[in-house]
């Protein structure tokens, strides 16, 4: 029993670490992993960075300077600091990111799980609010959401969310349905373990590699949105620092003094460069008939 259990342990890590060696061969997946990180670290410790200032405080006597010593990104029309702006604003932008993905995830994994395990009716009425909520373009539901619920944070959030859900419920319930009939789930079953169990224990875990490179190339699309709407003056608003706010308040200076937008421009640009290059590593080094 011991043997048995040491060998699955080892099977288990030399699986995870051919998968790994395998992202580590592709160059580019490694480019985003590096400047993803670099983008999250600053997020984290945005506070060390730059502690004596939120990007917030304004100085009308330094405003539209360009990039110097003293202001390495410039300052804005109200003489705020656009490199601390940009350096406090990766929070909000990768907290909408990857808090909607991540709240997506829990509660479409669910609801997929749910419908692809018992079928029938439940997997009907899942699957119909699932489509509804795909047949409204995305912009414009979370749109017409934060315009419903009004601009804040917590509201683009929620938005987004609502957004993400339908496309992990179609993943997870496909890869249940391919799983659900196997002998192993019908053994547990005859074990009398319960049915939460088994989505848990033997059915989520089959969705997993999908649900991590969609969610991976997700991230970057819910912040190009949170952006997007940012830029449109409904999502988070000033002067909360934001990436996609950032845009929408330089937008009438950027003929005079183009910095203004460019250096925001290329935060957003960057992470989702990011992470489309670990998504597209990550699909890579799950895929079985690409093992070396």
């Amino acid at each position: 029993m011991n043997d048995k259990t040491g060998k699955i342990k080892i099977k288990k890590k030399s699986q995870a670490g051919d998968i790994w060696r395998r992202f580590l061969k592709n160059k580019t997946a490694v480019l985003g992993l590096v400047i993803f990180s670099i983008i999250m670290l600053t997020a984290i410790f945005a506070d060390l960075i730059i502690p004596y200032d939120k990007g917030i405080t304004q100085n009308i006597l330094e405003r539209l300077q360009g990039p110097s010593a003293a202001h390495w990104f410039g300052t804005d029309n109200f003489g705020r600091d656009i490199f601390t702006r940009v350096v406090h604003g990766s929070r909000n932008s990768l907290l909408v990111g990857i808090g909607a993905v991540a709240i997506g995830i829990t509660v479409g994994g669910l609801l997929g799980s749910v419908a692809g395990f018992y079928g029938g009716k439940i997997d009907s009425v899942i699957g119909r609010i699932m489509d509804t909520i795909m047949s409204i373009p995305l912009m414009l539901l979370v749109l017409s959401l934060v315009t419903a619920l009004g601009n804040s944070l917590i509201n683009v959030l929620l938005a987004m969310m609502i957004a993400n859900i339908p496309q992990y419920v179609r993943i997870v319930r496909a890869a249940i349905l391919s799983v659900v009939g196997q002998d192993y789930i019908e053994a547990a079953r005859a074990c009398g373990t319960s049915d939460f169990a088994i989505i848990v224990k033997h059915v989520i875990p089959n969705a997993v590699g999908p649900i991590i490179v969609q969610a991976t190339m997700a991230v970057g699309t819910m912040i190009l949105n949170a952006a997007g709407i940012s830029f449109l003056g409904m999502g988070i608003q000033p002067p909360t620092p934001e990436w996609g706010s950032m845009l929408n308040e330089g937008k009438q200076f950027m003929t005079m003094y183009p910095y203004i937008v460019v250096f925001p421009g290329i935060a957003i640009g960057l992470t989702a460069l990011a992470l489309n290059l670990m998504g597209d590593g990550l699909r890579d080094a799950l895929d079985p008939k690409l093992k070396d």
